[in-house]
Formats: structure tokens, C-alpha cells, sequence
């Protein structure tokens, strides 16, 4: 599916929010790696990539951010602006991260270790393992 969007649940009261994120229920993965980017300069994009068999989900927990999704037939341009909704990454999509806000940190949940062998960072590379 391309750019499966996750609602989180928000709970709390006067003193402010919480919201849980867990592997095997609202992340339908289990989770190995977290990392977050924050911090990116105004015009810079990010991303350029796509994995083979990694899945994420990323959450905007502060400011916002666009997020190109390409399957390699179709696009989708996600807004990630609240710390309420994710956007789930499968393999085999190629996806630009760009309009950060100042504040944006954008952090993921993945289902695997770094391993640079999974990913696709030439996007003519990508459109030919996709049609296989």
C-alpha cells in the first residue's frame, strides 16, 4: 500500500498528551531500530531512497514535514504535521522527505537493523528492480 496512514491515539488531560506507539499493534512490525532527523536547513531535501524489504513508520512528533511517496506507478504527497498520524513506509517505495518546518523532528520506527544493501539510491535503478 502506498503511504498507509497510521492514526496514534492520543490520551491525556489538562496536564497535557500521551501517545503510545507499539510493535505488533499499531506498528504491524517489529520494531529494531529508532532514529529521528531534526535540525534540516530550510530548502534541503532528504530521503532519495527506497528499500528492499525494510518497513517504517514515521511520525512528525514536532513541525512538519512533506513526504513524496512513488511506487513506481503513482505518487503520493503525504503532510506529516501531528504527532497523531504516521505514515507506514514498505519496501519497494521511494520516498523524498522535503518542507521541513524549523522545528520538524521526524522520527522512525523500523523493522530491521541498518544494512546499506537493502537500499535503492538511484532512482533509475529503483524503476528497474520495481518492474521485476
Amino acid at each position: 500500500m502506498l503511504g498507509e496512514i497510521i492514526e496514534i491515539p492520543q490520551l491525556g488531560n489538562e496536564r497535557g498528551s500521551l501517545s503510545v506507539v507499539e510493535a505488533g499493534k499499531l506498528i504491524p512490525f517489529e520494531i529494531k531500530r529508532v532514529y529521528y532527523i531534526y535540525g534540516t536547513k530550510p530548502g534541503v531535501e532528504r530521503g532519495f531512497h527506497a528499500h528492499k524489504v525494510l518497513q517504517q513508520l514515521a511520525v512528525a512528533v514536532s513541525g512538519a514535514c512533506d513526504m513524496v511517496l512513488d511506487d513506481g506507478r503513482k505518487q503520493k504527497t503525504v503532510r506529516l504535521d501531528s504527532p497523531s498520524h504516521g505514515v507506514r513506509i514498505g519496501p519497494g517505495i521511494w520516498h523524498v522527505m522535503s518542507n521541513f518546518s524549523k522545528d520538524c523532528v521526524l522520527l522512525v520506527f523500523a523493522d530491521a537493523h541498518y544494512d546499506e544493501s537493502d537500499y535503492i539510491r538511484d532512482y533509475d535503478a529503483f524503476t528497474t528492480w520495481i518492474s521485476k
